[in-house]
Formats: structure tokens, sequence, C-alpha cells
């Protein structure tokens, strides 16, 4: 295992996930539900659920196409630096953005959750070629704690910066906080081979692969288990993750300031969910710690529909903070079980499809009972549904076990 190489996949996740902390969850969203469009009626937390479902759902369907053509014509870290510049030029482009500009931000926040989800399909094709199986688990959690690492020092930048109101500055200290700490990836992540196949070739051949590849994998039982449960439960991760600083800020009351330090707090509990159960990913099976999670998320949503008191829905939070590097973790490690090699592309392009996919009607169904009810408690308690769904599917499938032999664990 070439360290320098795994080091530089961690340092994407500490570089990206400035834009997951302060674009999608705390403070871009807030501004843009809040003061770019209003959400006195639900309003916002509409146009917000259409923006990611609209970006999701293009990046769900491009998923698979482009993972053939990354494997076929070897253009793997190419298209991930084509994700990550649309991403940071459409952020960079948020300091344009004047409150009443709803088209204008809608269509920003579009290309740039395009950009960063969409590169996460060749970013994941990676961990397979730079960890052995029996790592694969720790490296996966390593990934995501490293990525907790990059919320909390994005989100203490823009901490002082949210408190003087200077928003613009925000965003583009995002945009080159991203461009600055994806540059490891770009050095010392594996050179695209040369497959002899150009890239319209690559295309044509990847158009015709996709849906082979889909129904190679669909075909596979319990890898089409696994996809369909995934499928439910991370609908249900997706959602929380949209809008929890909404329903902090409309529901909890909480200011700026306290939305920042509940993130702060909640990432840091992420962080040691993550690196605590990175090697039980790998010597109990991420089917197994992938179920512990679930299994706590389901009580917090339910939890999180009673509780009435600012001090009550921090304790929540940070207890779902402690599963949430986890069940994507356990996640991302249990597909590579089903991955032949070669395949890596486009198997993730098959989990993006998925994944992508979940987030679609989760945010939907938020912002719609939002709306309707003119509560978000309603909408926080339908997505409860989603997990225990997920985890008696998941359930049922067979895998996920240990990817460290019995003999070789002490290791």
């Amino acid at each position: 295992m070439n360290r320098k190489q795994v080091l530089s996949w961690c340092f994407f996740d500490f570089a990206n996930s400035s834009y997951s902390a302060v674009i999608a969850a705390v403070i871009f969203q807030v501004y843009y539900i809040d003061r770019i469009v209003g959400n006195a009626s639900g309003r916002g937390d509409l146009w917000w659920g259409r923006a990611i479902s609209l970006s999701m759902f293009a990046v769900s369907l491009s998923s698979p196409f482009l993972g053939g053509i990354a494997d076929y014509a070897g253009l793997r870290k190419r298209l991930l630096a084509f994700y990550t510049g649309a991403c940071i030029l459409a952020v960079a482009s948020f300091a344009l953005l004047a409150p009443g500009a709803v088209v204008t931000g809608f269509l920003l926040i579009v290309l740039a959750n395009m950009g960063m989800e969409g590169g996460l399909v060749f970013y994941n094709s990676f961990l397979p070629q730079i960890s052995p199986p029996r790592f694969q688990g720790r490296v996966s959690g390593w990934g995501f704690a490293v990525g907790y690492a990059g919320s909390i020092v994005s989100l203490l930048i823009a901490l002082p910066l949210a408190r003087s109101g200077d928003f613009s500055a925000i965003w583009l200290m995002v945009a080159c906080f991203f461009a600055l700490f994806s540059l490891p990836a770009f050095l010392f992540l594996p050179a695209d081979g040369r497959t002899g196949i150009t890239p319209l070739n690559a295309a044509r051949k990847g158009a015709g692969n996709a849906w082979l590849t889909i129904r190679e994998i669909w075909s596979r039982r319990e890898a089409r288990k696994f996809l369909v449960a995934y499928l439910i439960y991370e609908d249900g991760v997706n959602t929380v993750i949209i809008f929890s600083s909404s329903l902090a800020a409309s529901t909890f009351s909480f200011g700026q300031t306290e939305l920042i330090s509940l993130y702060l707090i909640v990432q840091v509990t992420a962080l040691i969910g993550a690196f605590l159960l990175s090697r039980p990913t790998d010597t109990w099976g991420p089917k197994k710690v992938v179920m512990l999670s679930l299994l706590l998320w389901s009580l917090v949503a339910v939890a999180a529909y009673f509780v009435q008191s600012k001090a009550a829905f921090w304790a929540i939070a940070c207890t779902a903070g402690l599963g949430l590097g986890s069940v994507q973790s356990g996640t991302r490690a249990f597909f590579t079980q089903f991955i032949p090699p070669g395949k890596e592309a486009e198997y993730f392009g098959v989990y993006a499809l998925v994944g992508k996919s979940s987030a679609i009607l989760g945010p939907l169904v938020f912002g719609q009972a939002s709306a309707a009810f003119g509560s978000q408690r309603p909408a926080i308690l339908s997505i409860a549904v989603f997990f225990v769904i997920g985890l008696l599917l998941l359930y049922q499938v067979r895998g996920g076990g240990p990817n460290v032999p019995a003999d070789r664990r002490e290791w």
C-alpha cells in the first residue's frame, strides 16, 4: 500500500469537505433559503430541495456512462479534475449573488453540486486501486475522518467572516480551500493509464457498456439486494445532511454562530466515530457497522420529532454524528466487495447512480411535507422510515463480512 497515495486520497476528502460543510450543510444552505429566497412559508426549503434533487438526478443519470469512459479511455483522474474545477468555479460565483436572485442561485447550486457529487464517482473508484482488500474499510474510514477535519478547519475560518456578515468572502474562501487541498490528489494519485482508446470511442463503449454493467450488477442477487437497501437508507442520510441546518435554524431558532458551533461539534463526533469504527469495518465486516449506524440514526430521527429545547437538539445532533461517517465509509467498503478488478469506475458509476438517485425523493418529501404542514417536525419524522426500511433490507443481504482473515486480525 502506497502511503503517499492513501494520504493524498484522504486529503481530497479534506478539501471537498469545505464544500460539504460550508456550502451544502451550514452557511450557504441557510443563506440561500432565508436570504436569497425567504422561508416564511417553506418556499426556501422547496427551492433548495429542488436544486439538490435536480443536481443529484443529473449526476445519477450520467455517472454509469462517465464511469465507463473513465475505465475505457483511462480518464479517471482527468474527469475528477474537470468536475472539481466546475464545482470550484460555481462556488466562487456565489459571491455575485444578491437577495432575490432565486433562479441564478438555483442554477449555480445545481452546477456546484453536480461538480462536487459527480467528482466523487472517480474519487471513490481509486479506493480499490490504492488499497488492498484487507485495508479498504480502514482507508475508507480514514478518508471520511480526514474529511471531517476539513469541515472543522473550513468552518473555523468561515466563523469570523459569518459574524461580520462578509458572506462573499466565505464563498471565495471555500473555492480556494477546495482548490488548494485537492492538489495532492492530482499530484500523487495513480496516473491515468493509456488504453489506446480515444475519448470518442470510449464514449461509445461507455454508452454501450453502461447498460451492460447495470444489468451485470442487477443479475447478481446479493449486489442487487445491497443496492436496493442502499437506495432507501442513503435517501434518509442525504436528506438529513441537506436539511439539518435549516431544521436547526427554523424549528429550534439557531442563529448563524450557533449553527456553525453545532456543526463543528457534530463534525468532531463524526470524526471520532469514523476513526473508532474504521478498523471494525475490516474486522467485524462493513455490514455490521452499517446496520448499527442505521439503528442509531433511526432512533435519532424519531427523537428529533419530540424534542423541544435547543439543549436536547444539541445532544441528538452529536449522537447522530457518531454514526455519520461509519454509515458512509462502511457502505463504500461493503460495495468494493462486489467489484471485479479493472471495473472500478464503471461499478462506482452505478454506485453513484443509486446513491445520487437516493438524494432525489428524500429532499422532495422533506420540502413538500414542510410546506404542506407548515412545520419541519412531520418532515423529519418521515425520514425515519427510510432508515428503518433500509436497515431491514440490508439485514437480508449476504456478504459484508470481515475483510481481514481471522488469523490476521491482530494486525
